[in-house]
């Protein structure tokens, strides 16, 4: 009989199979090492979007809108714009697939510093930088942003 742990470790590797050949993200690199990835990939590709309030789509065809779910920068490319150069990149990707727009649910940090454990959905400055419009207020602290292609 296997834990409740074990079952969904199992659910996790399933889900994770079930995407092999399909690429989920793009990775910036300098100078030969990793220093941040961003996860795109077309909106319906991420079931759990239709389940949060957060991520809810606005309107109901989503078949050609792609979403930027999160982005990780190590400290070492910090402060040098590889989440603005991840996300543009991003937006060029999906745009290049056929994307109609690409949405992103970053957080609203208000000009203030937040801890970099808070950040991993980008802040609303730098999709808003980035040519994407605020569409929706979700909360005190997040936002849902899209941008046509």
């Amino acid at each position: 009989m296997q834990t409740s742990r074990e079952l969904h470790d199992n659910d996790n590797k399933a889900v994770l199979r079930s995407k092999l050949g399909q690429p989920i993200g793009l990775l910036a690199v300098d100078d030969g090492t990793p220093v941040g990835w961003v996860a795109v990939a077309p909106r319906a590709a991420y079931s759990r979007l239709a389940k949060s309030k957060i991520t809810a789509p606005v309107e109901p065809d989503i078949s050609d809108v792609w979403s930027v779910t999160c982005f990780f920068v190590h400290r070492t490319g910090r402060r040098k714009g590889v989440t603005k150069t991840l996300l543009n990149a991003a937006v060029e990707y999906a745009k290049e697939r056929g994307a109609r727009a690409v949405e992103g649910y970053p957080v609203d940090t208000g000009g203030k510093k937040a801890q970099p454990g808070d950040l991993y959905h980008g802040t609303l400055s730098v999709f808003l930088d980035a040519g994407f419009s605020l569409v929706e207020r979700r909360g005190t602290k997040r936002a849902l942003v899209s941008r046509a292609c």
